[in-house]
């Protein structure tokens, strides 16, 4: 710190560096992002009196005893505190400091009935034993040798992640992520850090490469290292990809990496060129340019430009076959088949759906989109009737359990997600591919909108040749959060693949307030929002008040009028994550009138957010090595317990899965009272609440209110002024994503 920071705004000199030690006993907020922190400490003063701590005390763990250098003050609001600029931990010398440390839960296995038996059995020697003399824990009543070798276990482990987390202190990392690192790379953490630092970027999830880059400069890393700038070049396409890309144009792409890496524009294109060159490391190919123009160097990260080669290739090979698992269907008496299905399903086809059932009977690739009230659901059961009817082996899929649950109580069989159809497997292979495909004459995919281009290739390469393989979705939704627009290439002019486009909505449909805005909004007119019983405004123009009113609305008074659970039935869809009326603002307010704090509810304090056993969550990021097929990013789940000696927390997600979390991956979760409408798709709510503010300008857009409207089965209330709702209703989607894809199923890219 400077000289210049010490002193007051009076020009005053800052208070001296003090010591203060004291055992961490409660954190009362900490931000994961930049470290900082408030907690209470107890001095040993007596009096039970605790101390507030503020500052940079990431890592620290409850009911460890701390070595804090800092500066005293005062607070105007909470009086005098402490504040932290480095600390170091300290083994406790006394028996109840020794106590509390054990049972804080820091070490895994022991709880505060465990660590009060230990401590009276082995008083001040405690420490010493476990480090020292593991085996001798046995003596402790209701200790076997199992739970004794475990506790041994992770006591190394924790002394290990905290060697590692002392040397990632100086540079800002959050315990999470050095418990990662240490998890990835175990004895050769610290070696890694400090030798190959740009690895825990491709590595390590939760490290970006601005992580990195800041390790690697505390480190020695020269700034216009050929290492940093490789290293930036796929940092910059990768987030790329996380915005929906599947490549950048080289142009952007060296612009992006010279902007973020503030270094000379050739060194960039040398590296580049490098990586070019590297089997791991780029592909440069070009492709023709946005609406027919010129042709762009199209720059690819490798996984995404084979994905897109295997997938038009395969869409091809499969229309090309001769093979046909459903043969029946090629000189079937139309008339015939559909009044025995008539009979069957009581209701005769409108012509289109006419069509789009003898399109997915005799095409070996076919799409079906349309808007909510079409008959979508009801053709797709139609088809799965008729080939259920001539005895084809039928396989239904959609990318998320919600809509798999849907899918099967529409067409009376079972359906699964994409990834348990394909048994994904840790590491993210599937079970199911073009070497040992699915056994099926018919696979169906709904919500296909939101198959992103991974996805959909490890979807189609486990399809068998001769089979056929229908894509059902909206393709006026927002496009699936993965890279890609498959649904829209797919449907693309010059794209080989049949499809029928459902535009007629039925009389039932038109009683619908949620239907029938959802395709005013669609068309560019704005939503009625009077006189209707299922469509409601409550205008509000402070952003604010406006967040705060949509909390009263979903957890008050929705479930007070319509007899809704607010957990179960009630969603609220943000337009954006940040500000007052964004979904992380909104869940904490949510989560305090649905599930509020209770003595006899157990709860976990995780960097900023309080996880509590009824709390609704979600999955953050794809991770293949939980559940029996993975868990995906957008899966919902309810916490169902917290065992604070095992430090584990269980999530029964909407798939009727229970999967285990331990403390240190509670980053994987996020609250889930209110999501972000691209987190939404593919879901269906009885109601949805959706904030629609000026907070939210750039982010208002048709097919984003399009997507929140057509979420909800029975209940749409929009909160927010009309001049936001009025610029979602205008504003049409800027631009499409990168893709080549469209270009390669027309035949012409390889593939």
């Amino acid at each position: 710190m400077s000289s210049a920071q010490r002193r007051t705004a009076e020009g005053v000199p800052a208070p001296r560096m003090a010591v203060l030690e004291g055992v961490l006993e409660r954190v009362t907020y900490a931000n994961e992002e930049n470290g900082y922190t408030v907690a209470r400490v107890d001095t040993g003063r007596g009096g039970g009196d605790l101390l507030t701590v503020v500052g940079a005390l990431l890592g620290a763990q409850v009911g460890e005893s701390l070595r804090m250098e800092g500066r005293w003050g005062s607070h105007p609001q909470y009086g005098k505190q402490f504040t932290v600029e480095n600390y170091t931990t300290v083994l406790p010398a006394t028996i109840q400091g020794i106590r509390r440390y054990l049972g804080s839960g820091l070490i895994k296995g022991i709880g505060p009935v465990m660590a009060d038996r230990i401590t009276t059995h082995f008083g001040v020697d405690t420490l010493d034993v476990i480090e020292t003399e593991p085996k001798r824990l046995i003596e402790v009543p209701g200790l076997g040798p199992k739970r004794t070798k475990k506790i041994a276990a992770a006591w190394e482990e924790q002394k290990a992640i905290k060697e590692v987390m002392v040397f990632l202190q100086g540079v800002g990392v959050s315990t999470s992520i050095a418990v990662r690192i240490y998890k990835k790379y175990e004895d050769a953490s610290i070696s890694v850090v400090r030798n190959q630092p740009y690895r825990l970027a491709a590595d390590v999830w939760g490290i970006g490469f601005l992580t990195a880059d800041r390790i690697a400069q505390s480190v020695g890393i020269p700034h216009d290292s050929p290492e940093r700038v490789k290293a930036g070049l796929q940092y910059a396409l990768s987030q790329s990809t996380d915005q929906g890309n599947c490549f950048l144009p080289e142009e952007r792409l060296i612009a992006d990496a010279v902007k973020l890496l503030q270094v000379d524009t050739g060194l960039v294109i040398d590296c580049l060129a490098e990586l070019a060159t590297d089997p791991e490391g780029v592909v440069r190919e070009p492709v023709p340019g946005p609406d027919g123009g010129d042709d762009v160097t199209a720059v690819y990260l490798i996984p995404f430009h084979r994905a897109e080669l295997s997938l038009s290739g395969r869409v091809r090979q499969l229309l090309r076959t001769p093979d046909d698992r459903m043969p029946a269907f090629q000189d079937v008496a139309w008339d015939k088949a559909l009044g025995w299905l008539a009979g069957r399903t009581g209701a005769d086809l409108a012509p289109e759906q006419q069509e789009a059932v003898k399109l997915a009977l005799t095409s070996k690739v076919a799409v079906l989109t349309g808007g909510p009230g079409c008959g979508k659901s009801f053709t797709v059961r139609s088809v799965v009737e008729l080939a259920r009817a001539k005895k084809a082996k039928v396989l239904l899929a959609a990318p998320t359990g919600r809509a798999a649950k849907r899918l099967a109580e529409l067409t009376g069989a079972e359906a699964s997600t994409v990834h348990r159809l394909l048994e994904l497997k840790p590491g993210g292979d599937a079970a199911y591919d073009k070497d040992r495909p699915l056994d099926a004459d018919l696979v169906v995919v709904d919500e296909a909108s939101m198959l992103d281009l991974l996805l959909a290739n490890k979807l189609v390469k486990a399809v068998p040749p001769g089979a056929h393989l229908l894509f059902v979705g909206d393709v006026d939704q927002l496009p699936s959060v993965g890279a890609g627009e498959v649904l829209r290439d797919l449907l693309s002019e010059d794209s080989p693949v049949p499809a029928v486009r459902l535009t007629r909505v039925f009389r039932q449909a038109q009683q619908s307030g949620v239907v029938t805005n959802a395709h005013r909004i669609n068309s560019g007119q704005p939503p009625l929002t009077q006189g209707l019983n299922d469509f409601f405004l409550f205008v509000e123009d402070d952003t604010e008040e406006a967040g705060r009113l949509t909390v009263d609305v979903a957890a008050r008074r929705l479930p007070a009028k319509f007899g809704l659970d607010p957990r179960r039935d009630v969603q609220v869809l943000a337009p954006m994550h940040r500000g007052p009326a964004g979904a992380g603002h909104l869940n904490g307010l949510l989560q305090q009138a649905i599930t509020p704090g209770r003595p006899d509810l157990p709860e976990k304090r995780f960097g900023g957010r309080v996880f509590r056993v009824g709390d609704k969550v979600t999955q953050i990021r794809n991770n293949y090595d939980k559940g029996a097929n993975g868990v995906f990013n957008g899966t919902v789940g309810v916490v169902k317990g917290l065992d604070a000696d095992e430090q584990r927390l269980t999530v029964r997600t909407d798939e009727d899965e229970e999967v285990e979390y331990d403390f240190d991956e509670l980053d994987e979760l996020a609250h889930a009272y209110a999501v972000t409408i691209h987190r939404s798709q593919g879901s269906e709510y009885p109601a949805v609440v959706i904030p629609v503010t000026t907070g939210a300008w750039m982010m208002l857009q048709r097919n984003l209110l399009y997507t929140a409207v057509t979420r909800a089965k029975k209940l749409v209330v929009l909160v927010g002024s009309r001049k936001a709702l009025g610029q979602a209703v205008r504003t049409v989607s800027a631009g499409r994503r990168w893709t080549a894809l469209d270009h390669r199923l027309a035949g012409r890219g390889t593939g």
